[in-house]
């Protein structure tokens, strides 16, 4: 988030008077509703926060974290005091006064936009942290964030010697409020884009798994067996019965395979199959072959199905 877009958004916020509804949409994602009809987000994920305005929107689920209990309860439906950028620093802070209050309470939302330390952060009057979207303790940070802690201002950046970095927002700065922007226009549109790039990336998934599915099931039509090899195996399996059948007095325990002659007169050898019987030697084949007969029948049930 830029600063000037900043400055722009509070004064753009400074124009309203109360917060009809504040929620979490979204794990990173708060929707604050101005005057029961004016929708913004504001996207707090680490490294690429963000704000939009939208039509509000329904919770992908509920949250009801302690931070989500209190900004409803704090928040919604409260008087808007004040919002600004305080110390030129990018955050955004709402003053307000709940309704719940029986005296003048002060609460205050800081919404901060500054790479790994984005936050937002709910405080009293005192600077005291009432409750946080983040936690951060003494081992992660000397900022503690955590409910009933002093919040510390955040670190000012380290500049070069020549300021570049700041000399350039400074003139970009400048360019803008030379030439005013809608900026509410300029959060619509940014929604927009946020959308057609969820939608986007959602087309690039479906496409994705569309695309692996299709590949397993030509894996799966590729490995269907020939209709006619089955034909051709139920014929031979069920010879091969027919066969052991004419010449049981021949086969002995152990035997491994049958030498004879088929119906036609041809040689041929038959493996016999281990631990079977000599008289249900012939069951075993004849089994084989309507084993074969029924694949045959119904493949191409299974074809059709893997082809749709």
């Amino acid at each position: 988030m830029k600063l000037y877009e900043l400055k722009a958004i509070a004064e753009r916020l400074s124009d309203f008077s109360y917060l009809s509804r504040a929620r979490r949409i979204e794990d990173n994602t708060l929707e604050l509703v101005f005057d029961k009809s004016d929708s913004y987000f504001f996207n707090m994920t680490r490294g690429h926060s963000f704000i939009y305005k939208a039509p509000s929107q329904r919770p992908l689920q509920g949250y009801n974290a302690p931070f989500d209990t209190l900004l409803h309860s704090l928040l919604s439906g409260s008087r808007l005091l004040k919002v600004e950028v305080p110390n030129g620093d990018r955050m955004l802070r709402f003053t307000i006064a709940p309704k719940s209050s029986y005296k003048d309470k002060i609460i205050c939302l800081q919404l901060e936009f500054t790479g790994k330390n984005t936050n937002a952060i709910l405080l009293d009057e005192n600077e005291v942290i009432i409750e946080a979207l983040r936690h951060i303790d003494a081992e992660s940070s000397f900022r503690v964030v955590r409910p009933g802690v002093e919040l510390l201002p955040i670190p000012r950046r380290v500049l070069s010697p020549n300021n570049t970095l700041d000399n350039k927002n400074n003139q970009e700065g400048a360019v803008r409020a030379q030439h005013p922007t809608d900026i509410d226009a300029v959060l619509e549109e940014r929604y927009h884009v946020m959308q057609q790039k969820r939608l986007e990336e959602m087309k690039k998934q479906k496409l994705s798994s569309v695309s692996k599915k299709i590949k397993k099931l030509s894996q799966l039509l590729a490995k269907l067996p020939d209709e006619k090899k089955l034909a051709e195996e139920e014929k031979k399996q069920k010879a091969y019965g027919n066969l052991i059948l004419a010449n049981l007095y021949q086969i002995k325990p152990y035997d491994t395979k049958l030498k004879t002659y088929d119906f036609e007169g041809k040689e041929i050898t038959i493996p016999l199959p281990k631990n079977i019987k000599v008289n249900r030697m012939s069951d075993y084949f004849f089994n084989l072959s309507k084993r074969a007969k029924s694949k045959a029948k119904n493949i191409h049930i299974e074809k059709e199905n893997l082809e749709s």
